[in-house]
């Protein structure tokens, strides 16, 4: 799929996967909010 990104990534033993992953998909979040503000008022109170 095009709108598809596959990434590798080596996670210490003491941290797991779902710990890991929310702490991606918030900071990723956090950075198209800030580079697409714009958006905020397009689509009102949706999450991403």
């Amino acid at each position: 799929m095009p709108d598809r990104i596959h990434l590798l990534a080596s996670i210490p033993p003491k941290h797991g996967v779902s710990q890991f992953m929310g702490y991606l998909k918030g900071k990723s979040c956090l950075m198209i909010s800030g580079r697409h503000a714009n958006l905020k008022y397009k689509f009102g109170n949706r999450h991403f």
